[in-house]
């Protein structure tokens, strides 16, 4: 005698259950796919780094393009954030009868908070956007996939390059800043302020010497790398037409001010407590 299977009536409110889990699924798993993908390409870019051969003329390209992006802004916004930090400290410091130690203000400020904090917002601002256009519209162009059917690697081929010359020129911008800083937090406080030059230059190294400006530079190339990263990854993955291109390049800025702010927050801790321990 054949059995007869009876469907069990299904529990109120399972569909929608499901669908509910479908709807938190399908919103969910996009960013965590950004997220892998975006690790993944980390990864081979650093298996490609050493691998022959070196890529020394698209390196140089790279590396020139983004001064030419780069380096009028940093100028631009080296110097009113010089003069605000050199500004107020020395103003704290007359308040104090310290201006003598007018020197050691300025550069505590610029190698610790100017030289990092300019170089988050060119290379996040100016840097990363422009790599990430080229790459976007070699992508939209479909020349990252003929390089692919050539059997060239674009990571090999591409994205190194532009993360080496990121991180390069991003710790020569550092510097650049930091200079920018010392030069005019002396004019500002011998011709202005009426700082003696001596004070000033003899208080240089008073509390800032080679632990921080190796932090400083530290920082500096943690912000290149990553935002080369950033920027390479949305270009290498845009979709669609040129809408798209410009889309990826407001969220190159976006990502890479989050990431290069937390890089940030995290460094700036470490020195702090390496500072306090030595």
């Amino acid at each position: 005698m054949s059995s007869v299977t009876v469907a069990q009536p299904a529990e109120p409110g399972t569909g929608t259950r499901v669908r509910r889990r479908r709807v938190v699924e399908s919103r969910l798993i996009p960013p965590l796919h950004a997220v892998g993908g975006f690790f993944e390409m980390c990864m081979d870019t650093f298996r490609a780094t050493f691998r022959p051969p070196v890529q020394w003329r698209e390196f140089f390209l790279m590396a020139w393009f983004v001064v030419r992006v780069a380096l009028v802004p940093t100028l631009l916004v080296a110097v009113p954030f010089t003069v605000l930090v050199v500004f107020t400290l020395n103003i704290l410091l007359v308040e104090f009868g310290a201006a003598d130690l007018s020197g050691a203000g300025a550069a505590l400020g610029a190698v610790t908070q100017i030289g990092p904090l300019v170089t988050v917002l060119i290379v996040a601002g100016a840097a990363a956007t422009a790599l990430c256009a080229d790459l976007g519209a070699r992508t939209i162009r479909e020349e990252i996939d003929a390089m692919r059917v050539l059997g060239i690697d674009p990571i090999h081929r591409l994205v190194v390059p532009r993360v080496l010359a990121s991180l390069v020129v991003a710790l020569l911008l550092n510097g650049l800043v930091v200079m920018i800083g010392l030069v005019g937090g002396f004019c500002f406080s011998v011709f202005i302020q009426n700082v003696t030059p001596g004070a000033f230059v003899s208080s240089l190294t008073l509390v800032t010497g080679l632990p921080e400006v190796v932090l400083s530079e530290i920082k500096a190339g943690m912000f290149g790398l990553v935002a080369g990263l950033v920027a390479c990854y949305r270009g290498l993955t845009v979709k669609g037409g040129p809408k798209s291109v410009g889309d990826a390049v407001n969220e190159t800025v976006v990502y890479a001010f989050m990431a290069l702010f937390a890089i940030n927050v995290v460094l700036t801790a470490v020195g702090v407590k390496f500072g306090t321990g030595h």
